[in-house]
């Protein structure tokens, strides 16, 4: 059984090596939100999130001053927002504001849910909805947005990768004052999982519960201080050593998410295992694998590297938690990671290389920069052909991408706090316009059809 004494030996990980628990995401259903009008649905749903989560943050802070392991964010994701706005269409601005107050109203970091799952298909409501997206991120502070465009049971959907590319480039727009800012607060999915506590694709999936709650832990700097321990260890001891170190942050999760839900009196969902960076030196993926033997990480061998790490936090997490689920994995988000971003300005780490590094981690091209004059063509072919390496290969990927109003390949973009800064990143310049204009869809893997 986990208790206190459980976490004494986590005592050095907090205060030397930036260890963490990134979020407490309390998970919550607005299916009884809707009424006949929209206003009425936008005053139950600030209602409801309101009641609900009034006591989520205090709670946090409250686990936080007893087990003395910091809980960074305190979330919440809620019911992909397009069922909520369904009758709505054209009026979606207005329950966006109710998610944003309520949001706020509660004292959380940033509330997700502002999400549509068109991976088969996209009816007329849900094209009014992705259409709303801009203006919605544009007019609030901490929603945050997904849209799911494919899985290996469908395909993609190429006709919503194509809206997503016009309408992230709008969204920059609408946002250029903040250097194009809302744009990191959406991702655009391939096999979108439903219980995913970090942002921005946390959504409430429809499968589950009334009100949940799910942990992402987190310790890049955890497992870098066990590695430089390790001396010259071959490669099999380097992941038993990465598994050894994720069952030890896990288990804290575990704890974090057992006690926050019995005193929310809420579902204990799942601890998310993904090693999530900070801008902050000592916290970084990147430097992780450079100190497996890495010169700078986007050199060759820097997906190896990364696949080891992957699988060795997973198969060490899942023995420390009942209920592991979210991406778990390693993230590699350019802006929030300065191991990559000095990968970035040494000219080693590409958007290239990115994408094959997210074959084998999680989610994918996350918080990068690109210049402001980048084709929405360009930005619906990197969403394709991250959802293919998703659909293909059964897991989930994603695109967080930011083209930056104004600025250029050398630039750089500061976002703050968790965010970081990004150097803007050479884009091929190659036009993928008529592959994208096809329309139509991908069609599924023969593999995708399992029964």
């Amino acid at each position: 059984m986990i208790n206190s004494r459980d976490i004494l030996e986590t005592v050095d990980m907090v205060k030397k090596e930036h260890f963490d628990v990134r979020t407490i995401t309390m998970g919550l259903s607005l299916l009884p939100c809707i009424r006949a009008t929209a206003k009425e649905t936008a005053t139950a749903v600030y209602d409801r999130i309101a009641k609900r989560a009034e006591n989520l943050v205090r709670v946090g802070e409250d686990i936080a001053t007893e087990y003395g392991v910091p809980i960074v964010n305190k979330r919440i994701s809620v019911t992909p927002a397009s069922l909520i706005t369904s009758p709505f269409p054209g009026e979606e601005l207005l329950i966006a504001k109710a998610l944003d107050n309520a949001g706020k109203a509660v004292g959380v970091n940033f509330l997700g849910g502002y999400s549509a799952l068109v991976h088969k298909g996209m009816t007329s409501y849900e094209r009014s909805f992705i259409e709303s997206i801009p203006e919605v991120l544009a007019e609030t502070d901490i929603l945050c947005s997904s849209v799911n465009v494919g899985s290996t049971r469908s395909g993609i959907n190429m006709d919503a990768v194509a809206l997503l590319g016009r309408m992230i480039k709008q969204t920059a727009e609408l946002t250029k004052d903040k250097d194009g800012f809302g744009c990191a607060k959406f991702v655009a999915f391939c096999n979108a999982v439903e219980d995913n506590p970090f942002m921005a694709g946390a959504f409430h999936g429809i499968g589950e519960g009334e009100c949940v709650i799910n942990v992402g832990v987190s310790g890049p700097g955890v497992v870098h201080h066990a590695l430089e321990s390790a001396g010259d260890a071959d490669i099999s001891e380097v992941a038993e050593i990465v598994k050894k170190t994720a069952f030890k942050i896990t288990r804290v999760g575990q704890l974090v998410a057992k006690e926050a839900s019995k005193r929310l009196g809420a579902e204990f969902g799942i601890v998310d295992l993904s090693l999530a960076p900070t801008p902050a030196v000592g916290d970084s993926v990147g430097r992780i694998l450079e100190e497996m033997g890495l010169e700078t990480v986007g050199t060759h061998g820097t997906t190896a590297a990364l696949a080891l790490l992957n699988d060795a936090v997973k198969k060490g997490g899942v023995m420390a938690s009942s209920r592991v689920g979210g991406l778990s994995g390693a993230f590699i988000p350019v802006s929030e990671d300065e191991g990559m971003i000095a990968g970035v300005r040494a000219g080693s780490l590409t958007l290239e290389k990115l994408e094959a590094m997210t074959a084998v981690c999680s989610v994918g091209i996350d918080m990068v920069a690109v210049p402001g004059d980048t084709p929405a063509e360009t930005i619906s072919a990197m969403i394709a052909d991250e959802a293919a390496i998703g659909m293909v290969n059964n897991k989930t990927t994603a695109v967080r991408v930011i083209p930056v109003p104004g600025k250029g390949v050398g630039e750089t973009v500061e976002f703050g706090g968790l965010l970081g800064s990004a150097p803007i990143m050479a884009v091929n310049p190659a036009s993928s316009a008529k592959f994208i204009s096809r329309g139509g869809a991908i069609p599924a893997p023969i593999h995708g059809n399992k029964n």
